[in-house]
């Protein structure tokens, strides 16, 4: 089978986990609470998205901070599942998140352990390690929270060093999204920053009910110089693309949900693959939101699909606004 040519991509997880879910009937205080169906996968944001890629028949690097034995059963994870990892040295112990679902409603309860402080000598190698492990005209999708003691401006000044020709997408959180936004570097957009509703709004600081006023604040945000492109995801309601290639929504299909773990993170791998494979922003956007609908159909923190996300790209519908 013919496979598509792509470019290199690389993802850069600083803070990453290991996920554990499992379930139980209910979710109560006092007794002690006996999970089932435990498993273990890669967290993080960019470990997540290069996953997502490599089951959606692409191929990607993943960049990822590692610490003390939890670190050592990422790496193990991480390649038996057949994705190639750059592994650096980070300090004290990789951290871990627990997911539980409750059986009698259906819900969800996520638990995340904070990073271990970083050094500025060692958030400072970490944008050399990078900027070395990246190859030509890659595409470097940073994604995550950041660990304490990182820099609020690491991504711009990860932009700064990453090679010429190198695309960079940043999905982030906190105050390294704030600074973004608040003070953004003309010198060094990136090529593509997403969030969520949430944080969109809460920067905003008004709600952005309609997909009209997301695309706005899109928008706002593009002229600001914060990215060349935003992309602003809108739950259950797809996600919004402003940019050169114009205002989109891009709106999924109506899909049976078993879990929202991983549909951020799906989306981010798919975009990213379409990017690396030539396709425009727009469809691009398509193709994330098909992953991210897909993601929700697995159960736990299992990602999305590949037959899932070819059968629903082509039901996402796409508006220009």
């Amino acid at each position: 089978m013919h496979l598509p040519s792509q470019r290199p991509i690389l993802t850069v997880t600083l803070n990453p986990a290991v996920d554990v879910s499992g379930s139980v009937a209910r979710v109560e205080a006092g007794p002690k609470l006996r999970l089932a169906g435990m498993r273990s996968d890669p967290g993080g944001g960019g470990l997540n998205a290069a996953r997502a890629v490599q089951r959606l028949g692409g191929t990607a690097t993943a960049f990822v901070a590692l610490a003390g034995a939890m670190g050592a059963q990422l790496a193990w994870l991480m390649r038996a599942q057949g994705v190639p990892i750059e592994a650096f040295d980070g300090p004290g112990e990789t951290r871990q998140s627990l997911t539980v679902a409750e059986g009698e409603t259906g819900r969800e309860f996520r638990f995340v352990l904070p990073g271990c402080d970083w050094p500025a000598e060692t958030a400072a190698a970490a944008i050399e390690a990078v900027a070395a492990a990246t190859a030509a005209q890659a595409v470097v999708l940073l994604s995550g929270s950041q660990p304490p003691g990182v820099p609020d401006d690491f991504p711009t000044l990860l932009a700064r060093r990453l090679p010429t020709g190198t695309t960079l997408l940043v999905d982030t959180s906190g105050a390294p999204l704030d600074r973004l936004v608040d003070l953004p570097e003309a010198d060094a957009p990136p090529a593509v920053l997403r969030m969520d509703d949430a944080e969109a709004a809460a920067i905003a600081g008004r709600p952005l009910s309609l997909a009209t006023d997301t695309a706005d604040f899109a928008a706002a945000l593009v002229r600001r110089g914060a990215a060349r492109s935003v992309v602003i995801a809108r739950g259950a309601d797809g996600s919004v693309l402003a940019g050169p290639d114009g205002r989109h929504h891009c709106i999924p299909p109506v899909v049976e949900v078993a879990s929202k773990v991983g549909a951020g993170d799906s989306f981010a791998g798919g975009f990213a693959l379409a990017i690396a494979r030539g396709e425009d922003t727009v469809a691009a956007l398509r193709a994330g939101t098909a992953a991210a609908a897909a993601a929700v159909m697995t159960h736990g923190t299992e990602l999305c699909r590949a037959e899932d996300a070819s059968r629903l790209a082509p039901l996402c519908r796409l508006v220009q606004l």
